[in-house]
């Protein structure tokens, strides 16, 4: 899918829920890659601190270690924008890798807003407007953490 057919891509609630099993599978990937990453460079950091670690050459050390985990930062980096670029490509964006947020395109009252959604949450069940972030979302559906009501799939939009 090229860039401009991603960016056009729009989501019903219910087209979003239907993703959801990928998603959340891509975001689960995401959030432990990224948590992973974020310990490794504070280590790095540290072992850098450290006396002799400073220097490049066959006597420091921390050479090995530092090469190494440098080597397979940028790895798994490279694997990190593989994963973003598969949610791009199913039309979803990353709004926080470490939370593990992501938004699907969608329209209310004819305005483009984003739909979101954060692992661990069973459905889409909330959005934001563009210029808004995870902690101004509001509920999408009057009932969508009551399943017992049978109108729970009415959206507000």
């Amino acid at each position: 899918m090229n860039a401009e057919a991603q960016r056009k891509l729009i989501f019903t609630p219910e087209e979003a829920n239907l993703r959801l099993p990928l998603v959340q599978a891509i975001v689960k990937d995401i959030v432990e890659l990224y948590q992973n990453l974020h310990d490794r460079q504070e280590r790095i950091t540290e072992i850098k601190r450290l006396p002799g670690a400073s220097t490049r050459d066959e006597d420091s050390a921390y050479s090995e270690e530092l090469l190494q985990a440098e080597v397979d930062i940028e790895n798994d980096m490279e694997q990190l924008k593989a994963y973003v670029t598969e949610l791009l490509e199913l039309g979803v964006e990353l709004e926080d890798p470490a939370l593990g947020v992501v938004n699907f395109p969608a329209l209310r009252e004819g305005k483009e807003i984003y739909l979101c959604w954060k692992l661990g949450e069973d459905e889409v069940s909330h959005w934001h407007t563009l210029d808004e972030g995870f902690s101004e979302r509001q509920v999408l559906f009057e009932e969508s953490l009551n399943h017992d009501n049978e109108n729970s799939d009415e959206p507000l939009m």
